[in-house]
């Protein structure tokens, strides 16, 4: 478990450039909200402070007043430059906060007991990351601020991969397996990369796709 005088914090990663969706996944509607409001509300039953980190001069919608917003310093640089920020403005703003779940904007279908599951096994090692069929998935994991200057030192060496971060620092593999209890369907690590998967997780989620975005869709096609 993690330390109770350590409250978890979450960060959301929104600067992606999103080209197989055709338009920001940030932006697009989910019900009466768009996915990245959706992914940050979801986030802040269960964590707080929420840190999301966007890309430069990106959009946004109306985010809540307590959110903590920052940004990639450079563009193209991949998730590691976000987590990197997202922990930096945390470190910065809200120190108490050691243990930061970290997810990216495009999981509307993630579970409030799936992100308290995985924080849960991070007991006193540097990060716990999701693990599904060999894939670690660096966007549905946990990682301490003491890791910044481990992240710091790849991005100085070209390293941008976050497999480079977790062979360095002490690293707990959570299975999908050990997580089904709290996500049966495993939902919250089902990212939506293009518009076959934004339509099947409204549908999943019992919404209706917004006719212009359907309109905007097909033009992209």
């Amino acid at each position: 478990m993690t330390d109770s005088n350590q409250p978890l914090a979450g960060i959301v990663l929104c600067g992606g450039r999103s080209r197989r969706m055709g338009q920001s996944k940030a932006l697009l509607p989910f019900g009466n909200e768009t996915m990245l409001q959706r992914v940050i509300r979801i986030m802040s039953q269960v964590a707080s402070p929420i840190v999301a980190v966007k890309a430069a001069s990106q959009q946004l919608p109306a985010m809540p007043d307590n959110l903590l917003l920052t940004q990639d310093r450079h563009p193209d640089q991949g998730p590691l430059e976000g987590i990197r920020m997202g922990l930096a403005a945390l470190k910065q703003s809200a120190p108490e906060s050691s243990a930061t779940y970290v997810t990216s904007c495009d999981v509307p279908l993630l579970q409030p007991g799936f992100v308290q599951a995985v924080a849960s096994r991070l007991g006193n090692a540097d990060a716990a990351v999701v693990v599904e069929d060999g894939f670690r998935h660096p966007l549905a994991a946990v990682y301490r601020t003491s890791v910044l200057p481990v992240i710091d030192s790849l991005l100085d060496a070209g390293k941008r991969r976050p497999l480079f971060l977790f062979e360095q620092v002490e690293t707990v593999l959570v299975s999908t397996e050990e997580l089904r209890g709290a996500d049966p369907d495993l939902s919250s690590l089902a990212n939506l990369n293009q518009p076959s998967d934004y339509l099947a997780a409204l549908q999943k989620a019992g919404l209706e796709p917004d006719p212009q975005v359907l309109a905007e869709f097909n033009s992209f096609d």
